[in-house]
């Protein structure tokens, strides 16, 4: 029993992360349909700051998250007026939206990438934190796991709550639902678009950060979690934030008991399996409305 309990726990940890990560590009795309394919690149930017401010400064990561939030929601605001702002209001179509923003991307992913490998280098970089083991319902985890696990959920359920009880997340919805309508009833798109993009930013440095905590990182670490973001927003529908937070952890559990019943070598094949199930069977994503 505790076996179990613990491959199902696993599989929520690593969901946990999917999910936050989901989250903000999920926010970015449904919003504005700015297919910022550079996601995960400041996920990584989140995790180095994470980290040179613990090896250099001694500061607690947790207590560096917030900092963490507030230096790319900043960075995600310049990123927006500096990269994606002309894109919007110039475009004729939300096609050419998508097809502008994910060339500008893939510009802005080798850029930010090769300056992180320009000013740290190549080499695998780590810390020791919260790394005794903690008994929970007769399974073993490291703390540190469980620590991500809680802030990862935490700050996903907050955004949930602020898209569901707030004046500004029923701004977002509505621009979801139909951006024409939103803005003849009074909703200002040049205050809306750059909150969120930077919100999206913040939360995918937040989600390096906790993965600083547990693994090691390097300046391509970035990457993969943005195809797995991709999935995971497949899996739950474009513009479903609740759908993006059940996808993470679908996908986690698929990954964990494939990975335990096959090969961990299978993982990418066992999550573009789930992708092309998903697309021929529920195009629209599992939880969209």
């Amino acid at each position: 029993m505790a076996f179990w309990f613990e491959l199902v726990a696993t599989g929520l940890i690593t969901g946990g992360i999917y999910a936050l990560v989901a989250l903000g590009l999920n926010l970015q795309y449904g919003l504005m349909r700015i297919m910022n394919i550079s996601h995960g690149e400041f996920l990584m930017l989140g995790a180095y700051l994470t980290w040179l401010a613990h090896t250099v400064l001694q500061v607690n990561p947790i207590a560096f998250l917030p900092v963490v939030a507030l230096t790319l929601f900043a960075l995600g605001v310049a990123v927006y007026w500096l990269c994606f702002r002309r894109i919007i209001r110039t475009a004729p179509a939300v096609e050419v939206i998508e097809a502008r923003s994910l060339l500008v991307g893939f510009g802005l992913m080798f850029l930010v990438q090769n300056a992180a490998y320009l000013a740290w280098g190549a080499d695998l970089r780590g810390y020791s934190f919260l790394t005794e083991a903690v008994d929970v319902g007769g399974a073993r985890f490291q703390a540190n796991r469980l620590v991500v696990f809680a802030f990862a959920v935490g700050a996903s359920l907050l955004l949930l709550a602020v898209l569901r009880w707030t004046l500004i997340g029923k701004a977002v919805r509505a621009m979801m639902q139909s951006p024409t309508g939103a803005q003849l009833v009074g909703i200002d798109t040049r205050f809306l678009h750059p909150v969120v993009f930077g919100l999206g930013l913040a939360m995918a440095g937040v989600a390096g950060a906790l993965l600083s905590m547990v693994y090691e990182i390097s300046p391509g670490m970035g990457e993969p979690y943005t195809v797995t973001a991709l999935i995971v927003i497949v899996l739950g529908g474009l513009g479903s934030a609740l759908g993006s937070l059940l996808g993470g952890f679908l996908l986690g559990l698929v990954e964990a008991f494939g990975m335990h019943f096959t090969s961990p070598s299978l993982k990418m094949l066992l999550s573009y399996t789930v992708l092309i199930g998903v697309l021929l069977a529920r195009p629209r994503g599992l939880f969209a409305r």
